[in-house]
């Protein structure tokens, strides 16, 4: 029963940040919310840091297990690279597909970027979590992946700005689109075309010299 409440306040407490922002949102708030005493609430959270501690507890253990989930590599990214060689194209593009689900669809990671875009600008440490989450850990993984099929740093860097530029707009063409299902076959539609690409410039040089 506590496991319940501590996860209802952390559900509570991250939509309240999404709508208001963190810095905006008090404990007082929370609690008002929630329907319960400050008092009741302090007995499961000593602060609103504490919160926002376990909020990205439990996003760094959802991202685990969906990679898990997926059976995508976890290893190193030099690793990764060449795991990602061998991946078969089909499972890229489900995983890739289920990363924007993630972010758009799923209740607590949406409200967890939410909170992070309207932050970034207000908070260092908060900043530094839209970074790491959202803008340029994503891109610096997949310039890592990727590495291994181009000749240099820079041309790497091409690549995942390449693959996850458009995915990183559509997170927002999502949000005010009237019609939120009319965004998936966008993204097939860039993700079909960057594996071809791929698969005819990159991939196949590697595959043939294995």
């Amino acid at each position: 029963m506590a496991g319940d409440t501590k996860e209802r306040i952390l559900e509570t407490a991250l939509a309240l940040f999404a709508q208001s922002g963190y810095l905006g949102t008090s404990m007082h708030d929370i609690a008002k919310e929630l329907g319960i005493t400050k008092g009741a609430l302090y007995k499961h959270y000593a602060s609103k840091q504490e919160i926002l501690d376990s909020i990205v507890e439990r996003m760094n253990k959802m991202d685990y297990e969906r990679a898990e989930a997926y059976e995508m590599p976890e290893t190193e990214p030099d690793g990764f690279a060449e795991a990602y060689l061998h991946t078969p194209i089909a499972k890229i593009r489900t995983y890739s597909m289920a990363q924007f689900d993630h972010w758009t669809k799923e209740p607590f990671s949406s409200n967890f970027r939410k909170m992070l875009t309207l932050e970034q600008y207000r908070d260092p440490k908060l900043a530094q979590l839209y970074h790491d989450y959202l803008a340029t850990g994503p891109t610096k993984y997949m310039a890592a992946i990727f590495r291994k099929l181009t000749d240099s740093d820079d041309a790497a860097m091409q690549l995942a700005l390449e693959f996850y530029g458009p995915m990183f707009l559509l997170y927002s063409v999502y949000d005010g689109a009237n019609e939120k299902e009319s965004v998936a076959p966008m993204l097939c539609a860039h993700i079909d075309r960057f594996i071809a690409k791929i698969e005819s410039g990159y991939r196949k040089p590697h595959a043939e010299g294995a």
